[in-house]
């Protein structure tokens, strides 16, 4: 045991211009630590722990709270996937130089709307006190919060809101050719900005609550005569997205008009879920493996065909037949669903439909060939160019992804899957049927052998005939 004298610290009470009490403990380094300094310095910390303006806000795990900023893991597997490159909404990319040309048509819209508001009709102020009566709900809605204060957060809400619904006001009346829209508009004048800045209006980081949306678009009511397409938030936003991001029939969009989201990324993400049921619970202790790639499926005799469905979701297995719906594979699908499977990831009070999708391309994908199978039978329709990317975002999708396969909607063709893998005649009778029926060659192999054989037992028995029949050596004579 070390005596006291050979210790690498030791207790002492300062005595030399240390006050009574003082406790120091004596280290091997040189530095010694004041406790009682120490601790009071943590206790002040602990005293403006009420308030402090927090970066993760305590309500940040709950239903109400539904803009995140991306966890730093997601965005080092997909860079800036999820951060705004023309235009900012809402606190977390507010007063980014970069984006500092599309402000000043937040300006200029709010202008032209409050310009073309009849006398009767809300003014500003109306604006701003609609939203000032929930300022904190508003801030409530966000995992981390910069230092604005209420003044700046309401000011925001207003700028940004009435901006969205000017933007879906006037690309509704652009091809009216109504005077209410400027035909000099530079966001319809340049072919690329309309497209980028409904991409940005789809990424996790930057949006604004629904709710506040909603109250701005049924105040602006008076500003937009004429608006036959303006009965709802909902219609309105999905009519606006539906030209570059859904393109979908009138028909097919009208089924989500009563859709309602936490924001415009959620409206657009239940508009692919809706036709999927509710996932029944599993066994929480159940262990459910995933499922192999498609080199390993076909291997033990499982065959791919492209789903028929309306839903890219709705993926069956009947009968060693895996049914998966066709799939575009572009820049616009890779933006959308890296950013779904953010929310998902980020929002407990959700499905992860998108998710799950996600997990369960990653599991087929295990390599540039499982891609190139995929295309070849019409289920994957691949625009980002080589086998090789598809295979790198389908793993960055599913990539790490927090995911209870028991909760899922997949959870029984996981499980079907894996039975029909685990069963020993499937294995064998794949194996026998990729040895010899594989190719045309082993094809031919196989069917010759087997007619080797047939004519080796018939000419068996013709021999058999020949000496036991009639006039045979073994027949009587």
């Amino acid at each position: 045991m070390t005596s006291p004298s050979t210790s690498s610290s030791s207790l002492s009470t300062a005595n030399n211009g240390g006050r009574d009490g003082d406790v120091v403990i004596q280290m091997a380094s040189p530095d010694a630590i004041n406790i009682t300094q120490l601790t009071s310095s943590m206790e002040e910390s602990l005293k403006s722990v009420e308030k402090t303006d927090w970066l993760l806000r305590p309500s940040a795990g709950m239903r109400s709270c539904c803009i995140f900023k991306v966890p730093q893991w997601l965005v080092e597997v997909n860079g800036q996937t999820y951060h705004p490159h023309i235009v900012s909404i809402g606190p977390y990319h507010h007063g980014k130089p970069d984006l500092e040309m599309m402000q000043q048509h937040k300006w200029r819209y709010l202008r032209d709307l409050l310009a073309r508001t009849p006398p009767t009709g809300p003014t500003l102020s109306d604006y701003l006190q609609l939203v000032a009566f929930k300022e904190e709900d508003i801030r409530g809605c966000y995992s981390e919060t910069r230092k604005l204060s209420k003044s700046e957060l309401v000011q925001m809400m207003v700028l940004d809101g009435l901006f969205i619904i000017e933007i879906f006001f006037r690309v509704e009346r652009l091809s009216e050719r109504d005077p209410c829209v400027d035909p000099d508009d530079a966001i319809f004048n340049l072919n690329w900005l309309l497209p980028k800045l409904m991409l940005d209006l789809l990424r996790l980081e930057n949006q604004i609550p629904f709710f506040v949306l909603e109250m701005l678009f049924n105040q602006s009511k008076p500003s937009r005569p004429n608006s036959v397409e303006y009965s709802s938030l909902s219609k309105a936003s999905l009519k606006f997205f539906n030209f570059a991001v859904l393109q979908r029939s009138d028909e097919d969009l009208e089924k989500y008009y009563h859709l309602e989201g936490v924001h415009l990324l959620d409206l657009i993400r239940k508009t692919y879920i809706h036709d999927i049921p509710d996932p029944p619970r599993g066994n929480a202790f159940e262990s459910v493996d995933k499922i192999r790639s498609v080199k390993k499926l076909h291997q033990v005799g499982i065959k791919f065909k492209k789903g028929e469905a309306a839903s890219f979701l709705d993926i069956k297995f009947r009968n060693g037949v895996l049914e998966v719906p066709h799939m575009t594979v572009d820049d616009l699908r890779v933006h959308l669903f890296l950013n779904f499977v953010a929310f998902e990831q980020c929002y407990n009070h959700c499905h992860k439909h998108i998710t799950t999708y996600a997990v369960f391309m990653n599991c087929l994908n295990g390599t540039p060939a499982d891609t190139s199978f995929l295309c070849d039978r019409n289920i994957i329709e691949n625009y980002l160019g080589s086998d090789e990317e598809v295979t790198h975002f389908f793993k960055n999708l599913g990539k790490d992804a927090a995911f209870d396969i028991n909760a899922s909607y997949l959870l029984q063709l996981f499980k079907d899957v894996n039975e029909h893998c685990n069963n020993v005649w499937n294995v064998q009778w794949a194996g026998f049927m990729l040895t010899y029926f594989d190719t045309p060659w082993s094809f031919m192999s196989a069917s010759a052998i087997l007619i080797a054989l047939l004519l080796t037992a018939i000419q068996t028995v013709l021999a058999i005939y020949a000496s036991d029949g009639p006039g045979g050596h073994g027949g009587r004579q």
